[in-house]
């Protein structure tokens, strides 16, 4: 057994549990669209174990297959970590300021450049951040919306329409 890839396997598969423990907390009247607010925590924790436990046999039965080793991928790639933990630590403070959808338009786009620079191709340019943010905004607004008008679940918004 891959002891590094068991650590990975088991660290998905805990990490499903845990959500399947958090998503026992949360009330599971139906919304406006026939679920309740537990739904898709649910769907995301069994998915979370389901992929750990394959994993785990994936590890268990001669390791991944299909692996290449990246230059560098001993010691990681701090730059793109970094701009990654921005984004989530810059929604974790925002969504309650801009909302919803800007705070995660923001988190998108500062992903997308922590993982455009772990690829060596990170574009720090006015088009490609514009580019950036209208996908950000493409995926978080119809996000919102499911959540607030189909699952009947409050997040916070720009303003107190609804829809922003």
């Amino acid at each position: 057994m891959h002891a590094r890839q068991a650590l990975v396997g088991a660290g998905v598969l805990g990490l499903g549990l845990l959500l399947g423990a958090g998503a026992l907390q949360i009330p599971s009247e139906a919304g406006y669209g026939g679920v309740g607010a537990n739904f898709l925590p649910w769907v995301v924790a069994g998915m979370l174990v389901l992929c750990g436990a394959l994993l785990l046999r994936e590890a268990a039965s001669g390791g991944f297959r299909q692996l290449e080793e990246a230059p560098g991928a001993e010691r990681g790639h701090w730059s793109g970590f970094v701009w990654v933990s921005a984004g989530l630590l810059a929604n974790a403070a925002l969504i309650t300021t801009l909302g919803f959808i800007l705070s995660c338009t923001l988190c998108f786009v500062l992903a997308v450049r922590g993982f455009r620079s772990a690829e060596g191709r990170l574009d720090l340019s006015l088009r490609a951040l514009l580019a950036d943010a209208a996908i950000g905004l493409a995926i978080s607004a119809p996000v919102y919306w499911m959540f607030t008008k189909f699952l009947a679940i409050n997040l916070p918004g720009l303003t107190s329409t609804g829809w922003l």
